[in-house]
């Protein structure tokens, strides 16, 4: 199978996770695409090859030197975002891009502007991927998935290529936070990972965000609204008045950039006797969640005061870490990926990235692992995009991450 073949039959599997289930997969849904990605490494000839109840697959491509050098992991998602709808993906090909907008045909409403995406002018002449415009594509981040089934398969059919041993991981529930739970460390290995899960070719994300989740919790008192004075307690509008109070002119994502955190509610849902809204806290130094948190407990102090007969929470959960300090426990993980990309023909850009990967958890549980672009644009959107060229720049690297690791000994 080709680099496109791989990512085509890839995406057309519904895969979306779902935060609100407690089990692991959130969705079954994602066991499908996790069982034939378990046997394209059988037939690939990849050696442990395994599929747990999780749905997590893993595999060693084994390596070919004489040495025993040390082992890296390749690490991508299998589930899409629940932010948009997964089902029936129609990916659009299109060939011999000619640099203009593109209409998406299921949903002429959508175009995908270059004005505002100015990754597609280096990329005339190429193939890019889109969704017909009713659905999101899943280049987020089956892009990743392809370009490790790729690399994979170029190393067995060439065991000329000096490498050392590899582990194939595939996850599920990333896009929920939750995609390296039940993973076993002992049997995945490793000295370092790197994930495929960032945008356009030669980027390396050395920093994520930190982040917790919150949700806000009102309850009220439900009457007959004729009987409703001195009586209702309207969980809706004090959950409103909880929302209205929070920053709009700073710490927003419609506000900040670059380092810059924020507090992002997105979604709400309820009625008079209970209303709750769900939100994220995000910053690159870990210390500012903590300040994030004790504004939300402000406000709702200030709207129990307010509202003394109704009961007002707010409950903070954990969710994953800046990667930056623990990367610096193996300083050859970025060393070696900005060695591979310039080795692919490309200019490495050390970035950081506004949100979290399954690499920020295996960082934190002391896999270091940096993130790699592997083609993907506008996740989690009906305008989501890919490029055929930029998935095989990712190939490319990986190919020549396994040349500069072969030479590592343990």
């Amino acid at each position: 199978m080709t680099l496109i073949d791989r990512f085509l039959r890839y995406v057309r599997i519904d895969t979306q996770s779902n935060e609100n289930s407690t089990s692991s997969p959130s969705t079954a849904k994602q066991l499908e695409l996790s069982r034939l990605l378990a046997e394209e490494c059988r037939e690939l000839g990849l050696d442990n090859v395994s599929l747990d109840e999780h749905g997590i697959v893993m595999a060693t491509v084994p390596g070919t030197v004489g040495h025993e050098a040390p082992m890296i992991v390749w690490n991508a998602h299998v589930d899409t975002s629940p932010e948009y709808s997964g089902t029936g993906v129609n990916p659009i090909v299109h060939e011999n891009y000619d640099g203009s907008d593109i209409t998406l045909p299921g949903d002429p409403s959508k175009l995908l502007r270059v004005a505002e995406n100015p990754a597609l002018r280096e990329l005339i002449g190429g193939t890019i991927i889109t969704t017909d415009g009713t659905t999101l594509l899943g280049a987020d981040d089956k892009s990743g998935i392809a370009v490790i089934m790729t690399a994979a398969a170029h190393l067995m059919a060439n065991r000329d290529i000096p490498c050392g041993p590899i582990r194939v991981c595939f996850t599920t529930d990333e896009e929920i936070g939750r995609g390296i739970e039940g993973l076993d460390f002992d049997k995945l290995g490793g000295v370092c990972g790197y994930t495929l899960d960032s945008s356009g070719c030669g980027r390396i994300d050395s920093e994520t965000f930190s982040a917790d989740g919150a949700t806000v919790t009102v309850k009220g008192i439900n009457t007959h609204p004729s009987d409703g004075k001195d009586a209702m307690v309207n969980s809706i509008r004090i959950l409103s008045q909880f929302l209205a109070r929070l920053p709009t002119d700073h710490l927003s994502p419609e506000t900040t950039e670059g380092r810059e955190g924020f507090i992002h509610p997105y979604h709400v849902e309820g009625g008079v006797a209970e209303a709750s809204a769900k939100l994220i806290l995000r910053d690159f130094e870990t210390p500012r969640l903590a300040e994030q948190a004790a504004l939300l407990e402000s406000i709702a102090d200030e709207l129990r005061k307010v509202h003394p007969r109704a009961e007002i929470s707010v409950k903070i959960r954990k969710q994953y870490r800046n990667m930056r300090d623990g990367l610096e426990q193996e300083p050859r993980a970025l060393a070696k990926a900005i060695e591979a990309t310039q080795a692919a023909g490309m200019e490495p850009r050390l970035d950081i990235i506004r949100g979290g990967t399954d690499g920020s958890l295996m960082t934190e549980r002391g896999l270091p692992t940096p993130n790699l672009s592997c083609g993907q644009h506008n996740p989690h959107s009906p305008l989501e995009w890919t490029s055929v060229e930029e998935m095989q720049h990712a190939v490319d690297v990986l190919i020549e991450l396994a040349r500069f690791w072969s030479v590592e000994s343990l």
